[in-house]
C-alpha cells in the first residue's frame, strides 16, 4: 500500500497516528513544569493548536466565534469557494448548521470534526448534538464561556442548565476541565472515541493550576480518564468530600483548606466528566462515593442531576436562578459560590450532626 493509500486507510479506520500519544506525553510534561494559570479555553487552543500540525484529519471551525472559542491557530487556512486544501470553516452565525455540517464530515469518513461556540448557544445545536450521539459519530463540540464567569456578557449567554441537560444525552461524554492539565487528557481521551461525541465546556476565566494539588508523585497518568478522582485528601479522618469541575475546582481546594484548618478533614474530588465517572467498576465508585462524610457539589449551573453524588441530604453550591450582568468575582460572591459560604454550609451541618450523635 503506497503513502498515500496507507494514510487515508489509516483515517478511514480512525487510528491515531503512531506518534500522537508522545506528542501529548511531552506537552503534559511541559504543562506541569509551567504549571499554567489560564482559562481552559486558550489550554484548549494549545491543545489543539500542536494537534492539528499532526493529525490532517481535523478540521476545524467555529460559528461566528473564532477568537473566543480559540479554535484557529496559525498554520490553518480557511477553507472557502477558492480553496479547498483549508483546514477551518467560518461557519457564521448558524450554530445548528455548524453541527449539523460537523456531522455530515463525520459520516463521509476520513476527518474528525470540530467547532465551537458559547456552551448558552448549544441549545441551537443540540439536535444536531443529539444525532452525534445516536448515530455514534465522532465529532468535537468546544463550549466555550460555560458558565456566569462569562461576567459582564450578561444573563443572555450565562449557561445555567446547560450541563445538566447535555450530560442527559446518551453517549455524549460531557468534559468540564479543571486546568490545562485535565484539559489535555480530556481532548486526548475523546480522541479515543470513536463512536460517541465530546463536548467540552470551557471557562472564559483564567484558572489556577490545580494538578500541584495531587499527592501522587506520577503526574503522567491520566486521572480523568476516571471521570473523578481525588484530588485533594484529607490529612484527618475524612469528615467533608467536596465535588467540583471546572472552575470551581479552585474554590473546593480553598475551601477545603479552611475546613482544615478547623479540624474537619475534607478531601477534594475533580470531576471532569460524569459518564466516565459512571463507567468506572462499583469498588471505585465505592470507594469516592460510599463512606459517611458530609458530600458537597460545587459548580456554576444548576444543581439537577448531582444529588446522585452527593445523596439527598448533600449540599449544592451553585445557580438557582439565571444570572446577572457584572464580573464574574462579583457574580460568584454575589450567588455565594465561594470558599467561606462552602465552609458556613458544611460547618452547619457538620456540627449540628455533631450534636445528634453525642
Amino acid at each position: 500500500m503506497t503513502g498515500y493509500h496507507a494514510e487515508l486507510q489509516r483515517r478511514l479506520d480512525k487510528h491515531l497516528p503512531d506518534n500522537i500519544a508522545g506528542v501529548l506525553a511531552d506537552l503534559k510534561k511541559q504543562i506541569c513544569e509551567l504549571m499554567p494559570n489560564e482559562a481552559t479555553r486558550s489550554s484548549f487552543g494549545m491543545v489543539m493548536e500542536l494537534l492539528t500540525q499532526h493529525m490532517p484529519e481535523l478540521i476545524g471551525g467555529s460559528a461566528d466565534l473564532t477568537g473566543s472559542n480559540c479554535t484557529k491557530y496559525k498554520h490553518m487556512q480557511v477553507i472557502d469557494s477558492n480553496n479547498y486544501s483549508g483546514s477551518y470553516v467560518h461557519y457564521g452565525v448558524r450554530e445548528h448548521a455548524m453541527a449539523a455540517c460537523m456531522n455530515g464530515m463525520a459520516l463521509y469518513g476520513a476527518i474528525l470534526p470540530y467547532g465551537g461556540t458559547f456552551l448558552v448557544f448549544s441549545d441551537y445545536c443540540r439536535p444536531a448534538i443529539r444525532l452525534s450521539a445516536l448515530m455514534k459519530q465522532q465529532v468535537i463540540y468546544v463550549m466555550t464561556h460555560d458558565s456566569i464567569g462569562v461576567g459582564e456578557d450578561g444573563p443572555t449567554h450565562q449557561p445555567i442548565e446547560h450541563l445538566a441537560s447535555l450530560r442527559a444525552i446518551p453517549n455524549l461524554y460531557v468534559f468540564r476541565p479543571a486546568d490545562a492539565v485535565e484539559t489535555l487528557e480530556c481532548v486526548s481521551i475523546a480522541l479515543e472515541k470513536k463512536e460517541s461525541p465530546a463536548l467540552f465546556a470551557l471557562s472564559r476565566q483564567n484558572v489556577s493550576y490545580m494538578r500541584k494539588f495531587y499527592s501522587d508523585i506520577d503526574q503522567s497518568a491520566n486521572l480523568s480518564k476516571f471521570g473523578a478522582y481525588i484530588l485533594c485528601e484529607c490529612s484527618k479522618e475524612l469528615k467533608v468530600t467536596i465535588f467540583a469541575t471546572g472552575s470551581e475546582v479552585e474554590i473546593a481546594v480553598e475551601a477545603r483548606e479552611k475546613l482544615q484548618e478547623k479540624g474537619i478533614g475534607t478531601r477534594v474530588v475533580s470531576m471532569p466528566c460524569w459518564r466516565l465517572f459512571d463507567e468506572q467498576s462499583d469498588e471505585y465508585k465505592a470507594a469516592i462515593l460510599d463512606n459517611d462524610s458530609i458530600k458537597v457539589a460545587i459548580e456554576a449551573g444548576s444543581e439537577m442531576g448531582w444529588h446522585k453524588y452527593i445523596g439527598s441530604n448533600g449540599i449544592f453550591i451553585g445557580m438557582k436562578s439565571f444570572g446577572e450582568s457584572a464580573s464574574y468575582k462579583t457574580l460568584y460572591e454575589h450567588f455565594n459560590i465561594s470558599a467561606d459560604h462552602v465552609v458556613k454550609c458544611v460547618c452547619v451541618l457538620y456540627h449540628s450532626t455533631v450534636i445528634e450523635t453525642t
